[in-house]
């Protein structure tokens, strides 16, 4: 099985974590810390929003991308492994959304 496209991004964002931050913008963002990652998260999330209600297909995709990369520069400035994204969404499978929803609030439906 190859590997997915996100670790394969979270893998190079790794690798650049010792880059020179006036040569690489993910290492600069990563000497920057966490709170700018995870500002440049939100503001990206809005930029998804503005995207999707617009009428231009590729900006949708272009800045889902844009979100997708610098989610993952906020995971690797926070120690968050992506496996563990992955085994939470793999347990989500069998929840309904509202039931999910509900556990992580320590709510019972």
């Amino acid at each position: 099985m190859s590997e997915h496209a996100i670790d394969r991004l979270f893998n190079q964002i790794q690798m650049r974590q010792t880059a020179d931050p006036a040569k690489s913008y993910t290492a600069k963002l990563l000497n920057e810390g966490i709170a700018k990652c995870a500002k440049k998260v939100g503001e990206e999330g809005v930029e998804v929003a503005i995207a999707a209600l617009g009428n231009d297909p590729r900006a949708r995709v272009e800045e889902s991308a844009d979100l997708l990369y610098h989610l993952c520069v906020l995971w690797v400035a926070s120690g968050v492994d992506p496996a563990d994204v992955y085994a939470e969404l793999k347990a989500r499978e069998d929840r309904s959304g509202l039931d999910s929803k509900a556990a992580r609030k320590g709510n019972a439906r």
